[in-house]
């Protein structure tokens, strides 16, 4: 996008000049653009990791086929897959180790079964058994986390926090949470800019100019650019937030307020008595990946019987059945399809009596919830399938080359005379804060400090850049003096 980084060459002497004094609408402007250009210059190369991580992570799925398709994937024969139990067994046999935490049946008829096992030894994550559902065959294992394999795990951490744990997530987080800051601000330059000195048509902001030369031209195809991927990169921005670390924790209170979250489904079954909370309760039986705390496997012939109920219910794809966590609980039966359009329904199955005794149904989650989870979806590249990964790796290429032309101007306008020569270009000049006009200044102040509130890592990130400019500013007076 537009900014200072992008001037002119012979405008590069009165951009390092002391601010006019003044307040005035403009001051808006010239505070923009110094923030614009600190922002390009200090967090791009955050936004550059975050869009070559992201372009990778977009196409996991065809990585995983690449890299695990003999256990994903089979030959389908016949219309009519094994009994679940049958699968199970199977399954069991060749890794009798830790307890039958779910079932998770397949996607696609070319897909295997997922058979997950609880292992103490590790931890969080399962053990996979991927059985042929034609043949009860067993293809292979894998240890898989909530559901994906080690490849998209590694990718996702990569691109989460560059393999660094809790710590690296303040790198994608410093990303996200200015990412729209450097689209809104650019967006304000670049079509205040073309109302002044361009043509006022589309194509004016639209296209770049591929006529101008020099800085003008690399402009043109920064802010052009900028134009056509801004809408996709603000929802990148305010997506990746919903989960960072500690703007993922006030979006949290959010929905805690606003009672934005999915509705949970009631699992006790009737008449039974509540058990005792149990250490990790809070992950007990969750659908598809959790652990059950049986101590040892229940009945296989029941993941049918659950199963039946379920699809009697309503409940078609592909689905993750997980057995109840103790003798009060039903089992849970949960669809688990992120193909729009999605299918999240949920069912308790009480398999004694074989009748569903609660459900939670996707049209009944609030507003709150579903823009949540579409939007989780949809950064993932999993809502439209191909579809999705494909403008995914639009925007990431698209952001690189944005970061790219954004340097190559801020090299372009650096002084080339003989006597004042340098590598890159002057930065906009200190103290465009004074030449806000004061109905702006005095509510701008403490909705700037509820902005940072609202995102920890974006105002502890300005203030430290606004500490660091009023130190500078004290050098160069007192050098001057």
């Amino acid at each position: 996008m537009s900014s200072t980084i992008d001037q002119d060459p012979q405008r590069t002497t009165a951009a390092a000049e002391p601010a006019p004094a003044g307040r005035s609408w403009q001051g808006i402007r010239a505070l923009l653009v110094r923030l614009h250009f600190y922002a390009g210059v200090f967090v791009a190369p955050f936004l550059l990791v975050a869009a070559l991580t992201g372009l990778v992570y977009a196409f996991a799925p065809q990585l995983d086929q690449l890299a695990y398709g003999d256990r994903l994937h089979v030959e389908r024969v016949g219309d009519h897959p094994r009994p679940l139990a049958e699968q199970i067994a199977a399954a069991r046999a060749a890794h009798p180790e830790g307890t039958l935490a779910s079932v998770i049946t397949p996607a696609e008829p070319e897909d295997t079964t997922r058979v997950v096992l609880s292992v103490p030894e590790l931890g969080e994550k399962q053990r996979t058994v991927f059985v042929d559902p034609y043949t009860a065959e067993v293809k292979g294992e894998l240890t898989t986390s909530w559901g994906s394999t080690p490849l998209t795990t590694w990718l996702g951490d990569l691109h989460k926090n560059l393999q660094l744990g809790e710590t690296g997530r303040v790198y994608s987080e410093v990303a996200a949470s200015w990412l729209w800051v450097i689209v809104a601000g650019g967006l304000i330059l670049w079509l205040g800019r073309s109302r002044g000195q361009r043509a006022k048509s589309t194509k004016g902001v639209l296209l770049p100019d591929r006529t101008a030369r020099g800085v003008r031209r690399t402009r043109s195809f920064h802010a052009a650019t900028g134009v056509w991927l801004a809408l996709g990169l603000l929802f990148l921005s305010a997506t990746g937030l919903t989960w960072s670390q500690y703007s993922g924790e006030r979006f949290e209170r959010l929905l805690d307020a606003a009672k934005g979250h999915a509705p949970e489904l009631d699992t006790l079954l009737p008449g039974a008595q509540p058990p005792a909370e149990e250490e990790g309760g809070e992950h007990a039986g969750h659908a598809g990946h959790g652990a059950s705390a049986h101590s040892a496997d229940p009945d296989p012939a029941a993941f049918d019987a659950a199963l039946a109920v379920a699809r009697k219910a309503g409940l078609g794809g592909t689905v993750a059945l997980t057995p109840p966590a103790d003798t009060s609980s039903a089992w849970v039966v949960a669809q688990k399809d992120d193909v729009w359009p999605v299918h999240y329904d949920q069912v308790a199955v009480d398999t004694t009596k074989g009748e569903v005794t609660a459900h939670t149904r996707w049209a009944d989650y609030p507003l709150l919830a579903k823009l949540t989870k579409l939007g989780v979806q949809g950064h993932m590249g999993v809502l439209f399938g191909l579809a999705n990964q494909i403008v995914l790796a639009a925007l990431a290429i698209g952001l690189i080359l944005i970061t790219f032309w954004g340097y190559r101007m801020w090299w372009q306008r650096r002084p080339t005379r003989e006597d004042r020569s340098a590598l890159l270009g002057k930065a906009p000049a200190r103290g465009t804060w004074r030449r806000l006009p004061l109905p702006l200044l005095i509510p701008g102040i403490p909705a700037v400090a509820a902005l940072g509130w609202a995102l920890p890592v974006l105002g502890c990130t300005l203030l430290a850049f606004l500490v660091v400019d009023v130190l500078v500013g004290v050098v160069r007076r007192s050098q001057a003096a």
